[in-house]
C-alpha cells in the first residue's frame, strides 16, 4: 500500500509541473526566488494567470511563498522537481 501512495504522490508532482507556464515558472524560480509581479512581466501573462499557476504549485509542494513586506516571494522547496529540472534543462 506504501508503495502505491509513493506511485500517487510522484504522479501528482508530474501533473502540477505538466503546463509549459508551470515549467517554465519553476525553472526560473530555481534560479532566484521571485514575486508574482516579476514573474508576469517575464512572462508576459496577465497577474490572475500567473497566480493561478502558483496556487497550483504551491498546493502540489512544489513551491512556497515567503512573506517580504507587501509581497510574497516565491522559491522552489521540493528536491524531486529540482532534480526534474536538472535534467530537463542541463
Amino acid at each position: 500500500m506504501e508503495e502505491k501512495l509513493k506511485f500517487i504522490q510522484k504522479s501528482e508532482l508530474l501533473k502540477a509541473l505538466a503546463h509549459p507556464t508551470r515549467l517554465c515558472i519553476v525553472k526560473d524560480l530555481m534560479e532566484k526566488e521571485s514575486n508574482v509581479t516579476n514573474i508576469q512581466e517575464c512572462l508576459d501573462l496577465p497577474q490572475s494567470t500567473v497566480s493561478q499557476h502558483l496556487f497550483k504549485l504551491k498546493a502540489a509542494g512544489i513551491i512556497k511563498g515567503e512573506r517580504k513586506g507587501l509581497e510574497i516571494s516565491y522559491q522552489v522547496i521540493n528536491d524531486d522537481i529540482r532534480k526534474i529540472i536538472k535534467i530537463l534543462f542541463p
